[in-house]
C-alpha cells in the first residue's frame, strides 16, 4: 500500500525537457493538493518556493511535504519531506533530499549532483552509508523535473501525440521518462472552469516504454502551467489530487468564465 497513498505521484509526472527558460514561477510560490484515495480524504501535499545559496550558488530551494489526514491517518500514517536546490539559470538540481515515513516503510536519502563529473553521490542517512553513480548528462531528480518542465512547455505549439523525454535519477538509479501530450481539456476545479492540458507519462521497461501506474494528469494551459488535477488507476483502487489552494504565483491563474 505505500507505493499509492504517496504524494511522490505528484513529483513523478512532471519529467521532460533539455532547456532551460525561467517563466512559469518564481520565489514566494505555493501550492496544496488535496490527494484522494478511494473514499478517503487520504493526505494533503503542498509544493512551495524560496530562494537562497547553495554552495555560493543562487538557487531555488523547493520544498515538497505530505502527510496523511482524517480515518486513513489512523491506520496507514505517511510524512513525506521532498526537497531540491535547483540553479536559478539551468534548472539543474544540485542536492535532493528525500525523508519519507509512508506505512512504516522510511528512506533518509540525501543525492549531491556533480554535472561536470556526471556522478549522483548518495548519502543513506538511516545507516550512514554513501555511494556514487554515474547519471546522464541532464539528469534530474522527481521534484525539479517538475519545475523544470514548466519552463519548457510551449503552449501553442503541442499537438495531440507530442512526446517529451528526461533523465532521472531516483534514489539508486537512472530512469528514462516520457510524456505523451494527450490533448486539451476543460476542467471543472473549486476555482471554476480551466482550460488545461492533459498529459500521460511512461517509463521505460527493458527496451519498451510502459504506461505509469495508468496515470493522467492535468496542467494549466497558461504561463503558469501548474498541475490542477491528477488521477491514477492502480492495482487496488484509484488515487485522485485535485489542487486546493495557491498563493504567489507568478502570472495570472486564468479561469474561464461561463
Amino acid at each position: 500500500m505505500r507505493n499509492y497513498i504517496t504524494i511522490t505521484f505528484l513529483f513523478l509526472v512532471f519529467t521532460t525537457g533539455n532547456m532551460f527558460s525561467q517563466d512559469a514561477f518564481d520565489e514566494g510560490e505555493w501550492f496544496k493538493f488535496r490527494i484522494h484515495y478511494g473514499v478517503f480524504n487520504a493526505s494533503y501535499a503542498t509544493l512551495e518556493v524560496n530562494e537562497t545559496k547553495f554552495q555560493n550558488k543562487p538557487v531555488y530551494h523547493i520544498k515538497g511535504r505530505g502527510r496523511s489526514t482524517g480515518l486513513l491517518g489512523l491506520f496507514f500514517k505517511v510524512d513525506d519531506d521532498y526537497q531540491t536546490y535547483i540553479d536559478k539559470q539551468t534548472g539543474k538540481p544540485y542536492r535532493f533530499v528525500r525523508n519519507i515515513d509512508e506505512g512504516g516503510y522510511t528512506k533518509d536519502l540525501v543525492i549531491d549532483f556533480d554535472h561536470n563529473d556526471k556522478k549522483a553521490h548518495v548519502l543513506n542517512r538511516k545507516n550512514n552509508q554513501k555511494k556514487s553513480y554515474s547519471v546522464p548528462h541532464n539528469v534530474h531528480d522527481m521534484l525539479s523535473s517538475f519545475y523544470y518542465i514548466r519552463n519548457q512547455i510551449k503552449n501553442d505549439e503541442l499537438e495531440p501525440g507530442d512526446e517529451m523525454r528526461l533523465n532521472m535519477f531516483i534514489d539508486d538509479e537512472n530512469l528514462d521518462f516520457k510524456l505523451v501530450f494527450l490533448g486539451r481539456d476543460t476542467i471543472k476545479t473549486k476555482f471554476g472552469k480551466v482550460a488545461t492540458l492533459k498529459f500521460r507519462p511512461y517509463v521505460l521497461a527493458g527496451r519498451v516504454f510502459k504506461e505509469k501506474e495508468s496515470l493522467t494528469f492535468w496542467i494549466s494551459d497558461d504561463k503558469n502551467k501548474i498541475p490542477v488535477k491528477i488521477e491514477a488507476n492502480l492495482a487496488v483502487g484509484s488515487l485522485d489530487a485535485d489542487l486546493e489552494a495557491y498563493k504567489g504565483l507568478k502570472h495570472q491563474f486564468s479561469i474561464l468564465m461561463d
